[in-house]
């Protein structure tokens, strides 16, 4: 059956690399879009450059790496997927599933698990699960992303007020504890110029320039920290904090200005220059890991592509894209690179500033290249309480608390119930727990509403039918709501004030009917009192053809059919007449 599948060539035709490309190029892409390609592309990159080192940090692992990803990744993915306008590269949300495999398993083991999610993304879109991001409701989305925000904000704390903790727990409640304890080493030199920044980031706009605060904040703050440092007070910079081995053996403070180097993942020693052991075991204790990158890529990349459709009156292949994250994650680990999705605040940016097509995107790849290979050691100098800064804002965003409030002010108890669960798991535990609960508290939730929908309503029998009992069915017949319907049509006939011998269900309201109702009709039947009629009417085709496939049961062939409730009534009469007659 599997191989049928995969040769069956439609599979195939879904999933079209490059489709967003060519879609730019036939709608007619002149020197004038170019233009603006290249303006937007450098626009978003220098909000790129100094994020991805700050989500590389983040993450557990040099910043060059994060600089990697976004110069791989980012233009393997824009080449090759469905969105005209997605910048993908490193991301804050994939923070809170890196830091813990890094901690763990080290770079080697964090590419590892980017190269898997690859894996997964690829089958993904050859599966045609494009289309994932419909069936996650609004409240588990903004519960889980405000859960994101909250535990990244928590894992800035440290370096924006550089607090001295040498190594930080697993657990959410112990970070905090960890966190709680070491307030009174804060390091004011390093919390000054985390404030400095912050302050410049969300207060810039008021100035209303086309620069992107990101690259004001960071340059002053860098200023603030050399001048902070010549009168001998101590900053953390990326300098200070992080060194590599260059090749005659010597130590250089920074990131290496060199193009990123072609790399075995799983070659690479862990932090002890240690070979790590790859089995099936270490494998395996990697899938959870690398499932929770791939199903957090594939809806925060989905999501991305919706949400410009929106701005810029496109249409996205959700199938295309997703086979596009899978192709730059299992490249980019070859080149150093961590896990990559497209980054939904940089990528609103890149339409804000005009872009037309992925050319945008490589041309921000581009940049991030250009200010590695030549920008490197000044780099270096950006202190790490900025970094800090930048993934707080970041993860303000994240929090969508405006969303969230909309949501709590207009929605109902259940709504809520979901997006306070999908937070409190995403914090305490992770993000698959809360997305996969979520998903079924808000599913049960809903068949509860929608099986409290479905009801029967008496109508007025005819004057000369005094033994007739008529109701409405209105709502689906499905299996959560069939049994109490049913049960509470047997108690009206039951407590009557007179016989009844004649049950007429008008069923022109009842849209759906699955083996559930059919089950619960059944027992309906086999319930009734003795010489009691069942008639049906106004059937619907769904309900009607449930009840053609399920005529080989007995209760089934008991019911009396017709098609509205005036020939239902000339059929009781034509009954009652030849019962009288024998």
């Amino acid at each position: 059956m599997l191989n049928k599948w995969f040769l069956n060539k439609n599979v195939f035709l879904s999933v079209k690399p490059f489709s967003a490309l060519k879609d730019s190029f036939r709608a007619g892409y002149s020197r004038h879009h170019l233009i603006k390609d290249i303006i937007a592309g450098l626009t978003v990159g220098v909000i790129a450059i100094p994020l991805s080192m700050a989500l590389a940090i983040a993450s557990g692992v040099a910043p060059q790496y994060g600089l990697y990803t976004a110069i791989v990744a980012g233009i393997l993915i824009a080449l090759t997927g469905g969105s005209r306008f997605n910048i993908s590269g490193p991301t804050a949300a994939f923070v809170v599933i890196l830091y813990p495999v890094t901690q763990q398993f080290g770079l080697s083991g964090l590419l590892m698990a980017t190269l898997l999610s690859g894996v997964i993304l690829v089958l993904m879109a050859l599966f045609r699960l494009g289309r994932l991001i419909e069936y996650i409701p609004l409240p588990v989305t903004l519960g889980f992303t405000c859960g994101i925000g909250i535990v990244i904000a928590t894992l800035q704390i440290k370096d924006f007020l550089g607090l001295t903790i040498e190594k930080m727990p697993s657990h959410y409640i112990e970070k905090v504890q960890i966190i709680a304890g070491a307030l009174p080493s804060i390091h004011w030199a390093d919390a000054a110029i985390g404030v400095l920044t912050l302050v410049i980031l969300t207060q810039w706009h008021r100035l209303r320039l086309p620069i992107p605060g990101h690259l004001p904040a960071v340059i002053i703050a860098t200023l603030c920290t050399l001048g902070l440092m010549a009168f001998d007070f101590e900053v953390a910079t990326i300098g200070s904090a992080f060194q590599y081995t260059l090749a005659d053996g010597s130590t250089g403070y920074g990131i290496p200005n060199s193009l990123p180097e072609f790399m075995l993942p799983w070659e690479i020693p862990n932090a002890q220059g240690e070979k790590v052991l790859w089995n099936f075991e270490t494998i395996q204790s990697l899938l959870p890991a690398a499932f929770s990158m791939a199903v957090l890529g594939a809806i925060e990349s989905l999501l991305c592509a919706v949400i410009l459709d929106n701005m810029t009156d496109t249409k996205h292949h959700s199938n295309n894209e997703l086979l596009a994250q899978g192709l730059g994650n299992i490249a980019a680990p070859f080149f150093g690179g961590i896990t990559a999705t497209a980054a939904i605040a940089r990528s609103v940016t890149n339409v804000k500033a005009g872009a037309v097509s992925p050319i945008a995107s490589i041309v921000h790849a581009l940049l991030v290249l250009f200010a590695l290979m030549f920008f490197a050691k000044a780099l270096s100098y950006l202190p790490l309480s900025s970094m800090a800064a930048l993934l707080l804002l970041v993860a303000w965003n994240m929090a969508n608390v405006g969303q969230i409030i909309q949501l709590v002010r207009r929605s109902g108890r259940n709504e809520i119930a979901v997006l306070l669960t999908c937070l409190i798991l995403t914090v305490i535990f992770d993000m698959v727990i809360a997305i996969t609960v979520g998903v079924l508290l808000a599913s049960l939730l809903f068949i509860r509403t929608i099986a409290e929908m479905t009801k029967s309503i008496a109508l007025p029998a005819p004057e000369d039918l005094d033994d007739v009992l008529v109701y409405r069915i209105s709502g689906p017949l499905f299996f959560a709501a069939a049994d109490n319907l049913f049960a509470d049509l047997h108690d009206k006939t039951v407590h009557t004030d007179h016989e009844i011998k004649h049950i007429v269900l008008q069923c022109d309201a009842v849209t759906v009917l699955d083996t559930g109702g059919i089950h619960a009709l059944t027992r309906f039947v086999q319930h009734m009192l003795p010489h009691q009629q069942l008639y049906m009417c106004n059937m619907q085709f769904q309900p009607l053809r449930m009840i053609v496939k399920s005529n080989g049961v007995a209760e089934i062939q008991k019911i009396n059919f017709a098609p509205d409730l005036t020939e239902t009534f000339n059929k009781i009469r034509l009954f009652e007449q030849q019962e009288n007659q024998a």
